[in-house]
């Protein structure tokens, strides 16, 4: 409840029960939130970083150094605190990496700007000083971009490896990175010049056991499915492949009806009628040539039958999305009507065959001459790092589709933040009054990185900076941490690179999240209404039936 003197007389403004948080309180509260959630996963950082153990109210477990998924799994309430957890998610969604950056760069952000309101600068100054730097920085982070060609599969190789460096799979990196390579080339479109790759168009199974090193990419799709009936064959060869959206069986009408049959031969010519329709259906999939048929919808019992008197291997119940993806690998058109298949609606493949991996079935169409979809089986030793190998690709996926569609990168390691933070400081002395301080503040807020990748490599974060700092001042402007020894490393050199799109949304998203969290000054918490009747009625029986 929130009260207001006017002229001596008390108004009430607010409900009872609401919380008001104004002026200073208001800012602290939310910058304490955002540190908060900074800190705790600023250890899962780089390639030295640790792994989070989240444990849900179903005691289900996961592992993970991945900064949105670590977010999202803690189920954060702070509305500031939401904020932050918001950024990794748009990072993740917009450039699938660095979401951990994004989260330690708003939290430093906020905590320097904690000692500029603590110094009576005023909230709105921060804000204009922290806008100014981000325009500045993104200029000279542009400067520092590396063309990269996309032919080059060296080059993007190590832009893959140095995203998988922090993961559970970096071990097994440098398989995984020409694999994860060879599959983001493969769905990449050129359309007037500009190259597209959507990584949708890459499927993504799962099976435990075996281990990491057993994943496969499959130029083709894989099924989650087993083959409709046993007495079809298992493998086709030099398949020909027909993709309907129809079911291969008799429709139930919409409505009720009822029939008398007063003999038994009207019973039989009911069930004649009824398999003579559906062989129909069935001569008409076998006249067009086709060996295997992969249905989105149902197939008949009797239609699997005469189907696989004729050798032909049929799958039913196949998602929309795997369909989509079957005709962008197979080359097949997905067909809507079995009346009106052609011969020219047929897609093909070296091989559809059915495996069994562990203890499920799953089909594998595979080798098809032109995928524009493929698929990639993790395998792992348990579920756990099964689902961690996958978070990790879908980044490394990210980076080489980052890389394909920008076609530049630069340095990482610390090494941008370490040169945007030197620029900024010379632009800081070309501002006058107090914007100039929040500028200083925001290039000392960039250092977080090399800073928190020094500390989780063991090494003494005041000694790397320090040293970082004076071989920039040398002209070293792709020097980054060399988390082996502590000193500087040209990263050029080092082959260590990342894509430019996920540095420039880590700082701008980061920076548009502090100045939003820094601009609010009064938070009203409504208290949480019980359950009662609509309306506000008492409950009870509506009015009037009380006598009913």
């Amino acid at each position: 409840m929130s009260l207001v003197n006017l002229g001596g007389q008390q108004v009430l403004l607010l409900r009872e029960g609401t919380e008001r948080t104004t002026g200073k309180n208001a800012q602290q509260n939310n910058i304490a939130a955002a540190k908060v959630v900074a800190e705790a996963i600023r250890s899962a950082l780089g390639p030295k970083g640790l792994d989070k153990m989240l444990v849900d109210s179903f005691g289900d477990v996961v592992i993970t150094n991945d900064g949105a998924t670590i977010l999202k799994e803690m189920e954060i309430q702070h509305p500031a605190a939401k904020f932050i957890v918001e950024l990794a998610k748009v990072q993740d969604d917009e450039v699938g990496d660095g979401t951990t950056s994004v989260v330690v760069i708003a939290g430093e952000l906020l905590k320097q700007a904690e000692d500029l309101l603590s110094q009576d600068v005023h909230a709105s100054i921060i804000v204009d000083g922290y806008r100014k730097a981000t325009i500045k920085a993104l200029k000279h982070l542009e400067t520092m971009a590396i063309n990269v060609d996309i032919g080059d599969k060296a080059m993007l190789k190590e832009g893959v490896k140095t995203s998988m460096g922090s993961k559970v799979i970096a071990g097994h990196s440098d398989y995984l990175s020409e694999l994860v390579i060879e599959a983001a080339l493969a769905v990449t479109v050129e359309d007037n010049g500009k190259k597209t790759c959507d990584i949708d168009n890459i499927k993504i199974e799962k099976k435990k056991g075996e281990s990491i090193k057993e994943t496969e990419l499959i130029k083709g799709i894989i099924l989650d499915k087993s083959i409709v009936h046993s007495g079809m064959p298992k493998k086709i060869e030099d398949a020909k492949i027909l993709l309907i959206d129809a079911a291969v069986e008799i429709s139930k009408t919409e409505f009720d009806a009822k029939i008398n049959i007063t003999s038994p031969d009207q019973m039989k010519s009911f069930l004649d009628q009824e398999q003579s329709m559906i062989k129909d259906m069935v001569d008409k999939i076998i006249a067009s040539g086709a060996t295997v048929v992969l249905s989105q919808k149902g197939i008949d019992d009797l239609a699997q039958h005469f189907l696989s008197k004729k050798g032909i291997l049929a799958v039913r119940r196949i998602k929309k999305s795997d369909m989509e993806k079957l005709a962008m690998a197979t080359g097949a058109s997905i067909v809507t009507r079995i009346d009106g298949i052609e011969t020219s609606d047929l897609g093909a493949s070296k091989t559809v065959e059915e495996r069994k991996i562990a203890d499920d079935d799953f089909v594998f169409i595979e080798g098809c001459a032109n995928p524009k979809s493929v698929s990639i089986m993790i395998r792992g030793g348990s579920d756990m790092i099964v689902d961690e190998a996958d978070r990790s690709i879908h980044d490394a996926l990210c980076v080489v589709r980052n890389i394909i569609q920008d076609g530049v990168v630069v340095p990482g390691g610390g090494a941008p933040q370490i040169h945007l933070s030197r620029k900024l400081k010379e632009y800081a002395n070309s501002l006058a009054g107090r914007e100039q301080l929040a500028v200083e503040k925001f290039a000392e807020a960039l250092e977080i990185i090399p800073r928190t990748l020094a500390e989780n490599a063991g090494l003494d974060p005041i000694d790397v900076l320090a040293a970082l700092r004076a071989e920039h001042d040398k002209g070293g402007h792709t020097a980054g941490v060399d988390l082996q020894t502590g000193k500087p490393l040209d990263m050029v050199k080092a082959k260590i690179f990342e894509p430019v799109s996920v540095t420039r949304q880590a700082i701008t998203s980061a920076s548009e999240a502090a100045q939003m969290i820094l601009r609010i000054d009064d938070i009203i918490a409504a208290k949480s209404s019980p359950g009662g009747a609509p309306g506000g009625m008492p409950g009870g029986m509506p009015p009037g039936m009380d006598g009913f």
